[in-house]
């Protein structure tokens, strides 16, 4: 990057905060990533006394209220985090002349379309938890002129609160496993997601763009590929949605295209597929180890 930035990370104990720890390490760039109870987004007043301190010049936020079940019992909570939290956050940024970088969600969007979305998609989301995210979007767009907003899709990375992690924990106990073949997104690596990010910002980039890596997959495909990635040799079934009862009600169809994105930094993002056998490779995650 030609500005020599320094960044302020929230919520950088999560799985894509962890990303951009180690992307910025790689980078040489310096970085703060306070704990959640030394700068707690919910705190306004405490938040701006941060930023005061640490003076950064780009926000990244990775924090989020993401646990979509319990958004439903406890909407108060992911209204706060999710919306009211992202408001003081980014007048914190406007009062102090900081760049914020924030995401969102393809569960902004209530998957009738049935064809990739594209950032100028109406939004519909049918959740406590696409609500509280889109809440948030707006925020951002009503208080600052310049930021960089990204919708992402199936975040995987070095943690548990993913899809992968579940998965083989839950493959390691069942012999025969079923997944939804009609619940359709993008999976997206916490590596390709802190990249591009990155790549955006350096380049000047300004404004919302969907950032997923390329193709779509329904749970069953992805569930599948990993499993034949890593060679375990679980059945698995592909079954609908309904199949599993939930208190949520979630869209069916929300993979998103970045083709924007893509175009704007002239790159080509890598395939889910590509991206995460490369993820598999590595094997961070604890459930990633050994074979059955």
């Amino acid at each position: 990057m030609n500005v020599r930035h320094k960044f302020l990370i929230l919520g950088a104990n999560g799985q894509l905060g962890k990303q951009f720890k180690i992307e910025l390490r790689e980078r040489g760039f310096t970085f703060e990533a306070p704990e959640e109870r030394e700068c707690d987004l919910t705190d306004s007043t405490g938040l701006e006394q941060t930023v005061k301190r640490l003076a950064p010049t780009v926000i990244i936020n990775c924090a989020a209220y993401n646990a979509v079940e319990e958004a439903e019992k406890k909407p108060d909570l992911a209204y706060l985090v999710n919306g009211k939290a992202v408001e003081n956050l980014a007048q914190v940024c406007g009062r102090n002349r900081v760049f914020l970088i924030h995401y969102s969600s393809d569960y902004v969007f209530d998957g009738q379309k049935k064809e990739l979305y594209g950032e100028d998609d109406s939004t519909n989301p049918l959740n406590v938890y696409g609500k509280s995210k889109l809440a948030g979007e707006k925020a951002v767009q009503e208080q600052l002129r310049d930021f960089l907003l990204f919708r992402t899709s199936w975040v995987y990375g070095d943690g548990t609160q993913n899809f992968i992690h579940k998965l083989l924990l839950w493959a390691a106990s069942n012999k025969e496993l079923k997944l939804s073949d009609d619940e359709v997104s993008v999976p997206t690596s916490t590596k390709d997601l802190a990249s591009v990010t990155l790549q955006a910002l350096e380049e000047g980039l300004t404004g919302l763009f969907h950032l997923t890596n390329s193709g779509r997959a329904s749970r069953y495909e992805w569930g599948k590929f990993v499993l034949e990635q890593l060679g375990r040799d679980n059945a698995v079934a592909p079954v609908p949605m309904n199949s599993f009862p939930s208190a949520v009600q979630r869209p069916a169809f929300t993979a998103m295209s970045n083709q924007a994105i893509e175009k704007a930094l002239g790159i080509k993002i890598p395939s889910w597929q590509t991206a995460c056998s490369n993820y598999l490779s590595v094997r961070r995650d604890p459930a990633l180890t050994g074979k059955r």
